[in-house]
Order: C-alpha cells, then structure tokens, then sequence
C-alpha cells in the first residue's frame, strides 16, 4: 500500500503535459480520487473523453474543476478533502511574460500563496511545487516571477512547519522538459513536416533535457523525502540547441537551418542551483536536495555562529553539467512519447 492509497490528490494547472504524465503513472495506482484544477474547460472537456475512450475504467477516479489560482474562492471550493497538492500551475511563457509581466505576477506570485493559504487552511498534508531553472539567477519576467514564487513557498512553508501537524510544504526546480508547452521540440518538428527551415535562436545556447517521465518522477521524490521548505533539483544531462536541431532532423529529415537570434529575456545557459543554495545542498544520487535556510531575522546569532561561507566555487548550470552528444540527444528524443507518436 502506497502513501496515496485512498488519498485524495489535486494537481493544479492538471490539464497541461505534467497533469496529463501524473494521470499516466497514478491512474492505475491505488490513489482514491485525482482531481484536476485549472481554467480551461476545453482542455478538461478533451482529457475527460481521451480518459473514458482510452482508459474507461481510470475515468471514475478523476473528478474536473473549473478555476483559476488566481481567484482565492475557487482554489478554496475545489481543496476541501484534498489529501496532497501537486500545484503546477503556471505561466510559463518568457517573450509572454515579458510583455505582460503583471500577468506572470498574478499567475505565478499571487495564485501559489493562494493555493498555499488553502491548502493550510484545509489541513492538507503535502505540497509540492513545480518551479523552473528560470528562477536561479533569473533575468526575465517569468524567470523573476517564478523565484518570488519560491520565496513564497519558503515563507508558507516556514509558517505551516512550526504547526503541530501542519502541511508539509516543498519544491522542485526542473530544467526544459521536452514537448512539454513552449517546448522548441515540437516546432522543429510541425517546421520539418512543413518543409521550412528549423528556426534556431543561438546554436550555442546549451539547456537541460527531461522528458516527463523524469518530471514526474522527480515530483515524486519530493513528495517522499521532502521537509518543510525543502528544494529537489534532478541531475539532468543538457545539449545545446544547434546539436538538439541536427539530432531532430537526423529523426525526421534534413530542411536546413535558419538563425533567428535569441527571444526577448533569454540567457545562453540556465542555472538549476545556485552557488548559494550549494553551500546548503545535499547530494542524494540523482537528485540535489538543497535544505530550507532557517535563519530566523535575528542577525547577531547568525554573526556570533562565525558563518562566514556565502557560496560555493560554483553553481550547477547546463554548461558544467554533462553535455550529450548529436547521437545521446536522438536517444533521449526517443523517450518521449511525442516523439515517438510523431515518428510512427
């Protein structure tokens, strides 16, 4: 018996690529009852028939809500008997978000202390939240959104933990995950099938590689071994993206290549932990865990301690990690579903 049999567990943003892989791997699992939150009713309405037309014995176990993290009173209605959160929901977007960064406030900042609100005041269990590589060092809207979010997870997180009994609050932070929204897979891809160009941005950029499974699985691992505040950070191999370009057309076929330059807020490596979060990090095999920092805002104990450390020699970005090559980035393409629906 697993720590979600008979439980009750809402995914928040659940009808995007994460919510549709958590479905995959728990479905069949003895988890009492999924419930998906989000927005966008078209997008329920389509998981709601695949799942009864694919998997019509899974369909009674999921139940559908409509509404928007944003929006405290809705979030509320749907966390009553709510066992454990995965809270995805998210604008994701860089150019997006850099033109209406309000948005990405609203979204990101706003709608994660709401979840986390309900979700102590329901006496949920556990909480884990998804956050991005975007957050470490951020230069963008959505990257500067995303770490606000963070700190907001840390504070709830802070407060649920000195409860008797009080929500488990933690974090992970995750790489590109591929032909998840916004992934540049799938455009190469729908280009190829086109007979235009790829559009490249900078070939030099070098990003992390995950596919959904390991989104997933990472989510997981959190939810296990996660103390309050706690960040989870997967090892994740990186490439850069003219080698990812010539890796999909070795898939799918030669139709050249075009430079377009990098999009508004975007970096030539990302960082998924910082030379900081180092110094309070523990390796645990394929995953970093980097320990809440609990310091309280009396100082002069911090002082008196003699810390003197601020940061380690350096952070874990795409460029230091290990780089696969053209042949490594087909085989990693070919663990994605998508692609391989695409190819057959």
């Amino acid at each position: 018996m697993s720590a979600f049999a008979n439980a009750t567990l809402m995914i928040t943003g659940g009808t995007g690529s994460f919510g549709s892989a958590v479905l995959k791997h728990f479905a069949h699992t003895d988890v009492g009852e999924i419930r998906i939150f989000s927005r966008d009713e078209k997008k329920q309405d389509d998981m709601r028939h695949a799942l009864q037309q694919e998997q019509p014995e899974l369909a009674g176990k999921v139940r559908y809500f409509i509404g928007d993290v944003r929006d405290p009173r809705s979030v509320a209605d749907a966390m009553a008997g709510v066992d454990y959160i995965f809270h995805a929901a998210a604008l994701k977007q860089v150019p997006s978000c850099e033109f209406f960064p309000m948005e990405a406030v609203r979204t990101n900042v706003m709608g994660t202390d709401n979840v986390l609100h309900a979700a102590i005041a329901a006496g949920v269990k556990r909480v884990v939240c998804l956050s991005t590589d975007k957050a470490a060092y951020p230069i963008n809207a959505m990257g500067i959104s995303k770490a606000m979010m963070e700190r907001v997870i840390y504070a709830n997180a802070r407060v649920a933990g000195e409860r008797e009994k009080g929500t488990v609050i933690c974090c992970t932070r995750y790489g590109n995950v591929m032909c998840s929204r916004g992934s540049v897979i799938p455009l190469f891809i729908d280009q190829i099938r086109a007979g235009k160009p790829i559009t490249i941005t900078d070939p030099n950029m070098t990003r992390f590689l995950m596919n959904l499974d390991e989104a997933v699985e990472l989510v997981r691992f959190a939810f296990e071994h996660g103390s309050p505040g706690d960040l989870f950070i997967q090892k994740a191999d990186a490439c850069t993206i003219g080698d990812l370009a010539r890796a999909v057309q070795d898939l799918f076929g030669d139709t050249g290549t075009s430079i377009i330059g990098t999009r508004h807020g975007e970096k030539l490596y990302e960082t998924l932990m910082t030379r900081e979060e180092r110094l309070r990090s523990e390796d645990m095999g394929d995953y970093f865990r980097v320990a809440a920092d609990n310091r309280d805002l009396n100082y002069d104990k911090f002082v008196v301690k003699g810390r003197v450390h601020t940061m380690a020699e350096e952070s874990y970005t795409s460029h230091n990690t290990r780089r696969l090559d053209i042949p490594g980035i087909r085989e990693k393409l070919l663990t994605a579903d998508y692609v391989r629906e695409a190819l057959a």
